[in-house]
């Protein structure tokens, strides 16, 4: 995952909450050819591991032979295990320093870090490759009990090299701050997946925002 020191800030698509094998991996197809995307994130809660294998091998030769990392949610044991480019964890999941261990060191560590500074540094030290922050705007994917400012993007970008993840309700009409902020990616899930006209409009959609919003 090449962060803004490389590339500006980058589109991070999360899966929607459920999916349908037969037809999600040509969405997501459509949704990587549109544009320019950072990361995808593989997140589906509550299914059997057999499941989450079969979702892990219908997308994940889809994703990386464009070039995107393919990360898991929650599971970094189910990540070494399929062949993933790393793992997400959340503060009530497998904690970071666990989930290094089992990813080791060369697979993409992301830490949740909510709107907290302290548990920003703390990822950073028990070696996270990102860190997410949110939610900044109201989300129906999640219950997001956690409100976090652009404020916090601007102090972790000028002050770590880590590049850091924005999350939560994040649109092409509200993301201009969070880029300007400092953002190295903004993490998305009804943006691109509800679009009206279809993911792939809504990948360029939310990169052509990003790119205006880098210039402003």
């Amino acid at each position: 995952m090449a962060g803004e020191g490389e590339q500006g800030c980058r589109l991070y698509l999360i899966t929607p909450p459920a999916i349908d094998l037969k037809r999600f991996p040509s969405l997501m197809a459509e949704a990587l050819d549109a544009g320019d995307v950072g990361a995808v994130q593989l997140r589906l809660k509550d299914l059997e591991d057999d499941a989450l294998k079969r979702a892990i091998d219908a997308l994940r030769p889809v994703v990386q032979s464009r070039g995107v990392a393919f990360l898991m949610n929650d599971r970094p044991d189910l990540a070494v295990k399929h062949g993933c480019d790393g793992a997400h964890v959340g503060q009530q999941d497998t904690p970071a320093t666990t989930a290094r261990k089992i990813l080791g060191p060369d697979l993409t560590l992301g830490v949740t870090c909510h709107d907290s500074r302290d548990l920003a540094m703390t990822a950073g030290d028990e070696t996270a490759d990102y860190v997410a922050f949110g939610a900044f705007f109201p989300t129906t994917t999640k219950d997001a009990k956690f409100r976090a400012t652009p404020d916090i993007l601007e102090w972790w970008s000028e002050m770590m090299e880590i590049p850091c993840v924005a999350i939560g309700g994040i649109t092409a009409e509200n993301c201009p701050p969070l880029v300007q902020a400092g953002a190295d990616f903004l993490a998305v899930v009804g943006a691109v997946w509800n679009h009206p006209q279809g993911p792939g409009a809504g990948v360029r959609a939310m990169n052509q925002a990003i790119q205006a919003a880098s210039l402003a």
